[in-house]
């Protein structure tokens, strides 16, 4: 090969041999400096029985051989893992002979060590002035964008706090497992949903950081009880799925719930603190519960709060009366048709902090709801009743009216250029008149556009349509901020991103929490705030909750940030004060 034929050894000849031009000999140590300085491309050279001849400093690092170490060695006994070498010589000789070059592939290649290295391998064939060939193999590695697709891979299928199964990947195992059962005689499958009783006032107490460990240390302990063969998942937020397989009959599953109700009795240590928890258990049966996952699953849940109606802290098992669930979303659905016609919704903002100036130029408008003895509803109680009824064009036009009125309320205070971000759900997105009776509504109250912001979660936002999509290209062009909320959480695809009518990301406050100790959440966060801002987009972090939080998103280039550390969500005469109060400090 070109760079070390000076280290041959002569050859005999009765002519002397001509010396390549100057030109030549420039030109082939220009080439050879140039791929020794290519640090992430591993290139190596081969002569005709496959003995290395080249060999650069990235190839070292990449396979693990020294250059010493290489050259000689044939290519087969070096890096081609044994499964490949046949194949690879054949090819080779295939070239040689018959011209047919070996195409570019991904290929896992052998390290010195043994185990295994994807790489990206293209192929050249130089002949030389001898008539000899050599050929050069060009290797990129592939080992990072492998663990960037395991991760991606990783967080479609399991959860990030608990390191369980999530939703997805319990219902596809449900979906193997029942279709396994169908074959067997006497075949057993149950599903056992797990409801923690009253975690939102733990969150709401101790904060999110210290509910998530809680969460943590629940999850530990339930599956520390479980079988190898059994399956726990994590449902979403302080819920999850047991799946159990061919167990001991009903005493055998009222043996492991009894353990799981001990585990949690014992309650969880955490910063010198014991903590109680309880749990409400609904289980259904495959086959005479349902025959499907959504039957099973459905059964299951009915079941779970039949527990709860009953006290909570308790098991129930699916019977064909049940009809707890039934009417608990009759009663919620009657409490939200009544609130709509008196005062018992309400708005509470809470503020987005800018992080490079401090100042507070726009708050997140959040939906509270009262029974009749003023006593608060959990969103999460009366937002997917409001979904499952259709209450929600109904709820949800309410909030937009009420953002409007407030803000045309502030007229002329120190609130006036506070921009309110609502809430909208996916489903109003269906309404094809939905962009006209925001634009409408603003209007009425002699407001501009920019002084509204609408919040939709990634996947409402992109699993949209093209009309749904329609609806937020034409509020964004008439000056409305558009976010995707809790970015992240889903199955995220920031290229999709440039071709929707964003104007900002709000980072899912999960991966803040855990970032002070993962670094792939750093990584994740990292990510989106770059991607965000190349693409023009603003980066908004929820749930701040400490001095470190919110030294960190600082650090990372966040633009604006929310959460407990800088204030509450609060009625909209306490923001007054509230500001009132920042302005003279």
């Amino acid at each position: 090969m070109p760079g070390k034929r000076g280290q041959r050894a002569p050859q005999p000849s009765a002519d002397p041999v001509p010396h390549p031009p100057l030109a030549k000999k420039q030109s082939e140590q220009n080439f050879y400096e140039l791929i020794e300085s290519l640090p992430m491309v591993a290139v190596q050279g081969y002569d005709r029985q496959r003995r290395v001849i080249y060999w650069n400093d990235a190839s070292r690092r990449l396979y693990g051989y020294s250059r010493q170490e290489a050259e000689g060695q044939l290519l087969e006994d070096l890096i081609i893992p044994d499964a490949m070498r046949e194949g690879v010589i054949a090819a080779h000789q295939d070239w040689l002979d018959h011209n047919i070059s070996i195409p570019a592939e991904e290929i896992e290649l052998k390290h010195k060590d043994g185990h295994l290295v994807p790489v990206y391998s293209s192929h050249v064939m130089i002949k030389q002035d001898t008539g000899d060939c050599e050929m050069f193999c060009i290797d990129i590695s592939l080992q990072e964008q492998k663990k960037a697709n395991e991760k991606l891979h990783w967080m479609a299928s399991f959860d990030d706090l608990t390191q369980l199964p999530n939703r997805r990947l319990m219902e596809v195992e449900l979906s193997v497992r029942l279709a396994e059962a169908e074959r067997r005689p006497n075949g057993q499958v149950t599903v056992v949903f797990i409801d923690l009783d009253n975690f939102k006032l733990i969150n709401d107490t101790l904060g999110h950081h210290h509910g998530d460990e809680l969460l943590l240390a629940v999850a530990d302990g339930l599956k520390a009880e479980i079988r190898n063969c059994d399956l726990l998942s994590r449902f979403g937020g302080d819920e999850f799925v047991l799946l159990l397989f061919d167990t001991d009959g009903p005493e055998g599953i009222h043996e492991l719930l009894r353990r799981l109700i001990t585990v949690l009795d014992q309650g969880f240590l955490l910063d010198d603190v014991c903590y109680q928890v309880t749990a409400s258990f609904g289980v259904s049966q495959f086959p005479q519960d349902g025959k499907t996952v959504s039957e099973l699953m459905g059964n299951a849940d009915a079941a779970m709060y039949q527990a709860k109606e009953k006290g909570k802290n308790n098991v129930c098992f699916y019977t064909s009366d049940i009809n707890d669930r039934l009417i608990h979303y009759q009663e919620v659905t009657a409490l939200l048709r009544t609130a709509l016609t008196t005062d018992r919704l309400q708005l509470y903002f809470q503020p987005q902090i800018h992080l490079h100036d401090g100042q507070i130029r726009s708050v997140e408008a959040l939906l509270r709801c009262f029974d009749d003895n003023a006593r608060p509803v959990s969103p999460d109680v009366f937002i997917p009743v409001a979904e499952k009824s259709g209450l929600i064009n109904r709820v949800g036009d309410w909030v937009i009216e009420a953002a409007c009125k407030q803000l045309s309320a502030w007229k002329g205070t120190e609130l006036t250029n506070i921009r309110v971000d609502i809430n909208l759900s996916g489903k109003q997105l269906n309404n094809l008149n939905l962009a006209d009776h925001i634009l409408n509504t603003l209007q009425t109250y002699d407001l501009l556009p920019s002084q509204l912001g609408v919040e939709l979660t990634e996947n409402e936002v992109i699993g949209g349509d093209s009309e749904q999509i329609g609806q937020l290209e034409c509020l964004k062009e008439a000056g409305v901020h558009i976010s995707i909320d809790d970015f992240g959480t889903g199955y995220s695809s920031l290229v999709y991103l440039r071709k929707l009518p964003v104007c900002s990301l709000k980072i899912d406050r999960s991966f803040l929490h855990h970032a002070m100790e993962d670094d792939g959440d750093m990584a994740i966060m990292q990510a989106i705030i770059t991607v965000g801002h190349r693409l023009g987009l603003g980066v908004v972090v929820e749930g701040v909750e400490t001095e470190e939080q919110n030294d960190l998103v600082k650090e990372l280039g966040c633009d604006l940030a929310q959460g407990f550390l800088y204030a509450k969500p609060m009625p909209a005469s306490a923001l007054t004060h509230f500001l009132a109060d920042r302005s003279q400090t």
